[in-house]
């Protein structure tokens, strides 16, 4: 009865030795799949970085000048004239533009005229009664002149001659202020603005006419601060006005204003544009075209390889088969890539696209792009 009782005991219990072997057995080769899906490395493109001499044409807005312009203003008070010239004449150096009528102005010169007449005779009397003095004075016959009534005479000679200068000054001052009633071109150019007519009142605050010398322009271009380091502009450059789109111009660099405006931070470039045809007008806007080009070999890579965070801009490299991250700063941007400056040099490994997401230290399958 025992052994019975022990065999059909026995059963059951096999069958449950052999479920769990099963579980077992097929439990094992699932553990370690996931085991090595954990540690599978995933594929990252990567370059090697090589130097390359950057070349850049930049197109920067620049605006045409006259190169002398002026806006010529009474100094005295008056009612005008005479206009002699209007809108669009062209004027030589030293021509009469408009003429000034201010009568007190002449009232004062005239009597100026005659103060110094009259200054000079009181002079010339003085001059003469001290040399007639001074010639008895040196007569052998003693006591003829006293030396007190010889220096009398001497000190008005000196007095009469003193006022008489004064006089002369003052009329000069008064001939330059007639000479104000005229308006004249301070150099060739060409009438821009006519502002007044004949017979309105004009002082000194009010402009009469403005004359531009367009012969000869300049155009200015202010240059960013980033380009200034690279620009290769030393020579001639082209520039494209609106009213012309399918003709370029030449211009040629004559002076740059040597520091950088802090409100705009750029750097004024001045050009001379010859228009002795008068084709180009002064306060047109134009384009121009600069060429940049570093002095030195630089470290270029494409736009994808750069990243950045709150805190910093960074690439990312491969060293001894993991990932780290570098800080740069960014120069340029060509067509080729982006210019850097950091501690990467030719031949290092770059990401080809970097992100915050692969941290320093990871591992991967870096396929280098060739």
């Amino acid at each position: 009865m025992t052994k019975k009782i022990k065999n059909k005991a026995s059963g059951p219990l096999a069958l449950v030795i052999c479920a769990v072997y099963l579980l077992t057995a097929c439990g094992g080769p699932k553990q370690t799949d996931a085991t090595e899906a954990g540690t599978a490395k995933d594929t990252v493109a990567a370059f090697i970085v090589q130097q390359d001499t950057l070349h850049k044409t930049v197109e920067l807005p620049a605006e045409l000048l006259p190169y002398e312009y002026a806006d010529l203003y009474a100094k005295v008070e008056g009612f005008v004239q005479e206009m002699k010239v209007d809108l669009g004449d062209k004027v030589r150096k030293g021509q009469v533009l408009a003429v000034i009528k201010a009568p007190e102005v002449n009232s004062r010169f005239a009597e100026s005229e005659a103060s110094v007449s009259s200054a000079k005779a009181k002079w010339t009397s003085s001059k003469d009664n001290y040399e007639r003095l001074y010639r008895a004075s040196q007569a052998r016959t003693p006591g003829i002149v006293a030396p007190v009534d010889l220096e009398r005479s001497r000190n008005q000679m000196m007095a009469d001659s003193s006022a008489y200068v004064a006089a002369e000054k003052q009329s000069q001052a008064y001939r330059d202020v007639s000479g104000y009633l005229h308006i004249t071109a301070p150099f060739n150019g060409i009438i821009t603005a006519r502002k007044v007519n004949a017979g309105a009142f004009t002082g000194t605050n009010t402009p009469l006419l403005t004359i531009q010398d367009l012969h000869l322009l300049r155009l200015r271009a202010a240059v960013p601060e980033i380009y200034t380091g690279a620009a290769r502009a030393a020579g001639s450059i082209d520039f494209r006005v609106d009213a012309y789109p399918l003709e370029r111009f030449a211009a040629k660099l004559t002076r740059k204003s040597g520091a950088i405006d802090p409100a705009t931070r750029t750097e004024l470039w001045e050009f001379e544009v010859p228009n002795s045809e008068g084709k180009l007008k002064a306060g047109a806007f134009a384009y121009v075209k600069i060429a940049l080009q570093r002095d030195m070999p630089s470290v270029i890579v494409p736009a994808t390889a750069i990243t950045t965070t709150q805190e910093r801009k960074f690439v990312i490299r491969v060293r001894q088969d993991k990932a780290e991250w570098v800080d740069i700063r960014q120069g340029l941007t060509t067509d080729k890539g982006t210019e850097i400056f950091a501690g990467i040099q030719p031949g290092d490994t770059l990401l080809m696209k970097a992100t915050d997401e692969r941290k320093p230290g990871s591992t991967a399958f870096w396929k280098v792009n060739k």
